[in-house]
């Protein structure tokens, strides 16, 4: 059996961004009641989006 390992949190870079009203009431709305965060949905949609356009350009 594996043994527990203490996840490292990964380092990260503060970043301001701008979104418009609608996108932030859609991601709020999505999320609300889930344990999730802003942060967390952005940094997911942005991953599929890269990962999306990785296999777009293979």
């Amino acid at each position: 059996m594996p043994k527990f390992k203490i996840p490292e949190t990964p380092p990260t870079i503060n970043k301001t961004i701008r979104f418009p009203s609608d996108v932030i009431n859609d991601v709020e709305n999505a999320i609300q009641g889930k344990d999730c965060t802003f942060s967390s949905f952005v940094i997911a949609a942005v991953r599929m989006a890269l990962e999306d356009l990785k296999t777009d350009t293979e």
